[in-house]
């Protein structure tokens, strides 16, 4: 149904148009047909709200096509890239990933030579040997005690150089040498006799047939008067390697050691640890000289 199409011939009412492109109708008959402008109207609006629906997909499309290219491209980096990340070639990929590391042989460094090896037996304690060797320099310091060093001698007839049941001990296990040292401090002297023997199982078997009757023989002279010849003395026996060594400290005025002379059994036993260390400074000496070879 229309109302005031207008009259014959005249260009019909375009709904698309601007007002004023439209026909002049006049006045009176030409009314505008309102249906028709109502329909055109709500055409407009869902076309418009269609765009908008349609436009808006697509910007949502696209701002999700950035965000997975960008987590798929940033490889860690902060800016992302519009190109995909491109795995590696089928020729790059390790073929075979259950493969074990290479093993190699073990290897390790000879043990280190032993210093007791060299000092219990003969044919490996080679080294020179002398009283000034195993007792070098004119003193001994211990801690805030200087002991003086007096005379030396050595020989191969053990037995002279001792005492008591002494002599026999070393003679029956075929002792080869005799060193002796004496030092003193302050009217107390001490003589070390280091009884030298070819096996450790000898020195050993000196040691044990020791007994307190088994004591070396004094050695004064170089201003130390003649010690523990009559007098009661403190004597100490012990065995390293193929070394057995004994000591024998007292007064150089005559007097008798007692147990509360703590001085004679002070020089004794400073002397006794002194003579143990050197003997095994020589096995550590010919030990580092073999490695070295």
């Amino acid at each position: 149904m229309s109302y005031g199409q207008g009259g014959q011939g005249e260009p019909p009412w375009d709904p698309w148009k601007p007002g004023s492109q439209q026909p002049d109708w006049g006045s009176g008959s030409r009314t505008p047909d309102w249906a028709a402008l109502a329909e055109a109207s709500e055409t407009r609006n869902r076309r418009r709200r269609l765009l908008v629906i349609v436009g808006s997909a697509v910007a949502t499309l696209a701002v999700g096509a950035v965000v997975a290219m960008a987590v798929v491209s940033s490889n860690g980096d902060t800016t992302a890239s519009n190109k995909p990340g491109t795995l590696p070639g089928t020729t790059t990929l390790p073929s075979d990933t259950t493969a074990t590391a290479p093993s190699f042989a073990p290897t390790s460094a000879p043990p280190p030579l032993d210093p007791k090896d060299f000092i219990s037996s003969a044919k490996k304690d080679t080294a020179p040997l002398s009283p000034d060797i195993l007792f070098p320099g004119s003193q001994l310091t211990v801690g805030d005690r200087v002991y003086r060093k007096g005379p030396t001698a050595t020989t191969a007839k053990c037995a002279t150089g001792a005492q008591r049941t002494l002599p026999k001990i070393l003679t029956d296990n075929d002792c080869t040498r005799l060193l002796r040292v004496t030092y003193s401090k302050d009217g107390v002297a001490v003589t070390v006799g280091v009884a030298v023997f070819d096996t450790k199982a000898q020195a050993d078997k000196a040691r044990s047939q020791a007994d307190s009757k088994s004591i070396i023989t004094s050695l004064p002279g170089q201003g130390v008067a003649t010690f523990c010849r009559t007098a009661v003395c403190r004597s100490t026996t012990n065995s390293v390697g193929r070394y057995a060594y004994f000591t024998l400290a007292g007064f150089t005025n005559g007097k008798d050691a007692t147990a509360k002379s703590a001085e004679v059994f002070k020089i004794g036993d400073d002397l006794a640890d002194f003579t143990f260390r050197q003997i095994i400074r020589r096995g550590e000496a010919q030990a580092s000289s073999a490695a070295n070879r």
